[in-house]
């Protein structure tokens, strides 16, 4: 399989477009910040690959976040991406989650919020309700409701590699359900150890070898954290001095971690004296992982 690639492909016969994502190191970036259960390691797999999908739905230079809560054990879980496919998330649990456990059982009575922040212009939120099944189910609820046009989605993830197929009917005057359902039937026959571990090309010969399908090229996936040393002496800037000056003398150190990354980043003394000073930094601070 290429790793961290999606590709996106029109059907010349048919006004329909796809989309085919498949995720290994970026994946492994996003999982493997902390001790996930096996079963919520599958599910921000997919949720991982659903964003990635919808991300390149993106007509717009801008960010995209996927948020998943409820009420369960599993009180939430999400996606961040930009339209250059640069994703990063993080989930927060509590308790032992069950290897076979179903999105019922991890959130309980939950919703999905997806919310798009243009790089101009406004931002648009949309709510769909955790009430099916399945996390592709779900979203495939939120473009019903959001844009009204047919839509699948097929999620897939095994804790290694993640992978999801998106089709959908172009805006079109004509009635193009037809062709739709019968590419949806050969979409559905795809098998989860096919689309992890097969290339992309293969995938879509074994699923569309009597279509005519144009594929366009690939488009690089990448996991990529926005923290940094900065943007959390800000955060310590943003609070009142004394209060940072009680932590300091009870820790003797400030330290901040990125929940999606694991980075750590320490500020002592000289730091903070220099940071609300003039608002700038030592050399003295570190970071790592």
């Amino acid at each position: 399989m290429n790793k961290d690639t999606l590709y996106r492909y029109l059907f010349e016969n048919a006004d329909v477009r796809g989309e085919l994502v498949q995720l290994a190191d970026a994946y492994q970036s996003v999982v493997n910040a902390h001790e996930y259960p096996q079963v919520l390691r599958r599910f921000l797999g997919e949720l991982m690959a659903a964003t990635s999908l919808l991300t390149a739905t993106l007509k717009f230079s801008g960010d995209i976040a996927v948020q998943v809560q409820g009420n369960g054990p599993v009180s939430l879980a999400v996606i961040n991406g930009n339209n250059h496919q640069q994703l990063r998330g993080v989930a927060r649990w509590d308790g032992e989650l069950a290897d076979d456990a179903s999105l019922g059982d991890l959130f309980g009575q939950g919703y999905i919020v997806i919310t798009l922040t243009p790089d101009e212009g406004e931002r648009y939120q949309g709510v769909v309700a955790l009430d099916k099944p399945t996390l592709a189910e779900c979203i495939q609820d939120y473009f019903q409701q959001s844009e009204q046009l047919p839509t699948g989605i097929w999620l897939f993830a095994d804790g290694e590699r993640a992978a999801g197929i998106f089709l959908q009917v172009l805006p079109s005057e004509e009635d193009h359900n037809a062709e739709y359902e019968h590419l949806t039937t050969l979409t559905a026959t795809i098998k989860q150890e096919e689309l992890l571990q097969l290339p992309a090309e293969e995938v879509l010969h074994r699923l569309y070898h009597e279509e005519e399908v144009r594929l366009f090229d690939p488009v690089e996936v990448s996991f990529k954290c926005t923290c940094s040393r900065e943007r959390s002496a800000a955060a310590i800037r943003s609070i009142e001095k004394a209060e940072i000056l009680e932590i300091m003398a009870e820790q003797g150190q400030i330290e901040m971690g990125c929940e999606y990354c694991n980075s750590q980043y320490r500020f002592d003394s000289i730091d903070i004296e220099a940071l609300y000073a003039n608002g700038s930094l030592t050399d003295s601070g570190t970071a790592k992982q």
